[in-house]
């Protein structure tokens, strides 16, 4: 059996277990959880499929693994005076890491994601998101669209308007890519998101997909090409929801 940092080489092409969480040696504890829950959404074994399945349910499990070791005060400490892991062989091989990332994260249910989307429309953050899209991509609709939660073909008239008012108060600059798109550029646009929803319903039939987590793989298999938009929605519930229910558990 392969110790720890043997299989992080071998699934990360890197055995610095910092690295591979995108943190500092100086990470506070939050900072440390909030890279092992972001990586470990990209690659848990419910929101993949097909041949990539093995590989990610690897990972899944050494990130598990990695967090155990860094979120336990005598183990980080030895790993960071010598990069070595105590026991590195034995490191809870037979956890159920599954289970464990659950204790950690809340679930998120299919009502969860519907309530977030109807309460996240049309608000203060929504609009936050939209201006920070318009300028990160300066203009480009189908960033945009592949940045702001929740939103698909139907929101582009609405984050149009919106846009347009922002330029005219010279809130924001008008980039060509925004002012000058021709309507080609658009109905192009239309066509394609309506096949890929098209494909997701037909995939959803295919596989008898129902309940939670099919609900999240088939916004993944929707959004292929957003996949960082999909990766900060379902990050931003896991967010929002544990912090929820833990304060419902304390007024209990």
């Amino acid at each position: 059996m392969p110790g720890l940092l043997e299989e992080c080489r071998y699934l990360f092409d890197n055995d610095d277990i910092y690295s591979i969480l995108s943190v500092d040696k100086s990470a506070s504890d939050k900072q440390i959880q909030k890279g092992y829950h972001k990586l470990s959404l990209q690659v848990h074994p419910d929101r993949v499929s097909g041949e990539e399945k093995e590989n990610a349910t690897k990972k899944f499990q050494a990130l598990g693994k990695i967090y155990a070791v860094l979120s336990d005060r005598d183990k980080r400490a030895l790993y960071d005076e010598s990069g070595e892991i105590d026991n590195d062989s034995k490191v809870d091989e037979n956890k159920d890491w599954y289970e464990y990332w659950r204790l950690l994260f809340a679930k998120i249910s299919v009502d969860d994601i519907k309530q977030f989307e109807l309460k996240y429309k049309g608000t203060d953050e929504e609009l936050k998101d939209l201006k920070e899209a318009y300028l990160e991509h300066e203009g480009d609709m189908e960033g945009i669209l592949g940045s702001v939660l929740c939103c698909t073909h139907e929101d582009e008239p609405r984050f149009r308007k919106i846009i347009h008012q922002w330029i005219r108060s010279k809130d924001v600059p008008s980039f060509p890519a925004f002012a000058k798109e021709s309507k080609s550029q658009v109905k192009k646009r239309k066509r394609k998101s309506e096949k890929e929803a098209e494909e997701a319903e037909k995939a959803r039939k295919e596989l008898g997909m129902d309940g939670e987590n099919s609900l999240q793989a088939l916004i993944l298999q929707r959004n292929k090409s957003r996949a960082q938009q999909a990766d900060n929605f379902f990050e931003h519930l896991e967010q929002k929801y544990s912090k929820e229910k833990k304060k419902t558990k304390k007024t209990k």
